[in-house]
């Protein structure tokens, strides 16, 4: 049998990667169109504003839902960014390389690999149950913050070590100390993969069922505190497809969703690109 020669062994690899481009993009816009085609025919600014009513006949709104939403999610990134940063930056400049550092970065892997309802059950026997905060949007965010923290920390990790020694060695050649080198040198160019997790960890919030559903309780009131109930619009989803069969209210509420995701994307995108623009001395 000949040997395949450089060139078309190039070709053939360079197909298998564009055929498998294609077929990620197709997949995702079959999904976002057939999802919008459904739920925007549905989506007015009354559907927006009324709270939801009519428990099995789902009928109302999302308004309540939508702050639910905004509520755990500007918790979860409260608690979660400065833990998650302050973590990486441990793991990555100061963590002796040992046995107990390994066994950290074990750990890590291992939670970021179990399902989201382990945390869930996790989540309403500490902060439910033991912490006695009940059904609330507190324990719905702890319960996020448990799930997202490995994700978090990695992401962060490599987006700091992907920052050049030289800028480190520079620095300190410079007399800065050594925590001056990280906060005025390694973290401003490390800001873009920083914002990447801390974006991604939104989405995954933003999109994040089953944990929800054992802490936060599912209420449709809108929430007067942080130890108020709620619910989340994909929790919101859940219920109208799976309890209501308001299959045109889940689909509006999917549109929303999914719109906000993409918001989402694009934000990430946009100030990855504008921080790395700045570093690299860009307008």
């Amino acid at each position: 049998m000949r040997n395949i020669s450089p060139k078309t062994s190039q070709k053939i690899a360079l197909g298998f990667i564009w055929a498998g481009g294609f077929i990620t993009a197709a997949i995702l816009l079959l999904i976002v169109v057939y999802v919008l085609s459904r739920g925007l025919p549905a989506l007015d600014l009354d559907f927006l504003l009324t709270k939801p009513r009519g428990g099995l006949s789902g009928e109302g709104g999302i308004s309540t839902v939508i702050v639910s939403t905004v509520y755990l999610i500007g918790l979860t990134l409260t608690i979660l960014v400065p833990v998650g940063i302050g973590a990486a930056i441990y793991l990555a400049e100061y963590a002796p390389s040992n046995r107990f550092t390994n066994f950290i970065r074990y750990g890590i892997e291992v939670l970021a690999g179990v399902p989201s309802i382990i945390f869930g059950l996790f989540g309403f026997a500490l902060f439910v149950t033991a912490l006695h905060f009940k059904f609330s949007i507190l324990s719905g965010a702890l319960t996020l913050v448990c799930l997202l923290l490995p994700t978090m920390i990695r992401t962060t990790e490599e987006a700091i070590k992907a920052v050049p020694r030289s800028y480190r060695e520079g620095a300190l050649a410079l007399g800065c100390t050594r925590w001056q080198t990280i906060a005025r040198v390694v973290l401003p160019a490390a800001i873009p993969g920083i914002i990447t997790s801390v974006i991604l960890c939104t989405g995954r919030a933003i999109g994040e069922t089953a944990c929800l559903y054992v802490t936060m309780g599912g209420s449709a009131a809108m929430p007067t505190s942080l130890l108020s109930g709620g619910r989340t619009l994909s929790l919101h989803v859940f219920y109208l497809a799976m309890e209501t069969r308001a299959m045109d209210k889940a689909m509006a509420t999917a549109a929303v969703l999914i719109i906000v995701i993409i918001l989402v994307n694009t934000l990430t995108t946009w100030l990855a690109r504008r921080f790395s623009m700045r570093m690299g001395g860009g307008q």
